[in-house]
């Protein structure tokens, strides 16, 4: 933005100062070229046929016409009272060259004897130029150049009116381009922002300005990006309390079942208040994981952090895994050390870390080995997670760290997930400054790579 203004600005400059040497140059040349004024003769010929012509009061007419007639000169007539006949005051200019002319005679006739020659010494007055009337009075005309001004050339009659309006109009143009350049984004910024305050996240205030690349150009691409944010952001928010309605109807469904078994007679009350149990758990735990996920989204959330020593969380993790994954003879291999601490809660590094690994025993196929890899460099510790299952369809690599998402709605139900482990671990990486990602293996199976700040 600062160059656009300070290039319209010098531009501008140019123009107003290019377009007033050129009127300058072009009024200057007109009046040298005139014809008239290259034909006339000299001032002092025609004062004395207007004086001659006319008498006194001719000669001041004529004055009164002619005073400005001589470019860059002063034309004044003296009479012998030393008094211009129009009655203007003498500059210091022509005073001086009166006293010249006055000095210059008296001098010469003092040096001259009347009874004999001049002597060697003498110079011959210089005399004024002089018209005199009927009645003998003597008139001398003087012209002297006029006093300069600090404007020069642009003090010319009609130049600083010219040069003026093209000041006006090249400014006008400059200042509404650049006004036109400024409010144009600002009025679609504006627009955006009351579209906003309705919830319609539909309108993008940077179309048209794909060309641009000042502040407001950015700053109305950074306004479509917090305005697809915030779409997004509703959809999630719809999404998550249409899924947690439906995840809390399931259990509570086959609850009601459950009771009204027991109510029939014959009736089972174990086997139907064992029903009831498990159902309660399972609805505790899913009550637990949203408040878990509530928590960690939350803008001031706050949990005590601590150096955690990541190969022993991994460590426990794994064994436990490992155990889980022996009723389907699916091993854990865990490859390599840290050797490195994360700043964090133990216990939500651990629940992050346990959901991975958790699903990727869930889906490998039996008889498979899942890998744990451990890369620390740079102050950044790596955790690599490959499994041997049927890894995830590339369009939903990026939601299986959504709430509530599921691959395979049916398999994941069977499974038991409840598709919002992934989103805590997501979450909670995000909270120490690290990602998570997930990626299809070309051998078969997915690979999540755990990525956060580590230190020695």
């Amino acid at each position: 933005m600062f160059a656009r203004i300070f290039l319209l600005f010098w531009l501008a400059m140019a123009l107003i100062v290019g377009a007033s040497i050129a009127i300058t140059y072009t009024n200057a040349a007109r009046e040298y070229e005139r014809q008239e004024f290259q034909r006339r003769p000299p001032v002092a010929i025609e004062a004395s046929e207007a004086l001659a012509r006319d008498g006194v009061r001719g000669l001041k007419q004529w004055l009164a016409a002619n005073e400005d007639s001589v470019p860059e000169r002063d034309l004044f007539i003296v009479g012998p009272d030393g008094v211009d006949l129009a009655g203007r005051r003498l500059t210091e200019a022509a005073l001086r060259r009166l006293e010249f002319f006055n000095r210059d005679a008296t001098s010469g006739l003092d040096q001259r004897r009347p009874d004999g020659p001049a002597p060697l010494n003498f110079r011959p007055p210089r005399a004024a130029p002089q018209i005199v009337a009927a009645d003998g009075t003597p008139f001398t005309i003087l012209v002297v150049p006029r006093r300069p001004s600090i404007f020069g050339a642009l003090s010319r009659p009609g130049i600083p009116l010219a040069v003026l309006a093209v000041a006006l109009i090249v400014s006008a143009l400059a200042s509404g381009w650049l006004a036109r350049h400024f409010t144009a984004p600002i009025r679609r910024l504006q627009e955006g922002a009351r579209a906003v305050a309705t919830e319609t996240l539909d309108l993008r205030v940077s179309a048209g300005l794909d060309g641009r690349n000042d502040e407001l150009a950015v700053l109305a691409r950074d306004f479509d990006a917090m305005a697809d944010q915030l779409k997004a952001n509703r959809s999630a928010r719809t999404r998550l309390l249409r899924d947690i309605s439906h995840e809390l109807r399931s259990p509570l469904a086959r609850m009601r079942v459950a009771l009204g078994l027991a109510r029939q007679l014959p009736a089972d009350p174990a086997r139907q208040l064992d029903r009831l149990e498990s159902e309660i758990e399972r609805l505790d735990k899913l009550i637990s994981q949203v408040l878990q996920l509530a928590r960690l989204q939350s803008a001031d959330s706050h949990y005590h952090r601590e150096p955690v020593p990541i190969d022993e969380v991994i460590e426990e993790v794994v064994r436990d895994a490992d155990f889980e994954g022996a009723a389907k003879d699916c091993r854990i291999s865990m490859i390599g050390k840290a050797g490195v601490q994360v700043q964090g809660s133990r216990e939500l590094l651990r629940s992050a870390i346990e959901n991975v690994l958790r699903n990727a025993v869930r889906y490998s196929a039996p008889s498979t080995v899942v890998e744990v890899l451990l890369v620390a460099a740079d102050g950044n510790l790596q955790i690599v997670v490959r499994d041997r299952g049927p890894g995830v369809p590339g369009d939903d690599l990026a939601r299986i760290f959504e709430p509530f998402f599921r691959v395979a709605e049916s398999r994941d139900r069977v499974s038991g997930g409840e598709g919002i482990g992934l989103a805590i671990t997501a979450q909670v990486l995000k909270s120490i400054g690290g990602t998570a990602i997930a990626v299809n293996r070309p051998e078969g199976g997915l690979e999540v790579r755990l990525s956060m700040p580590a230190q020695t």
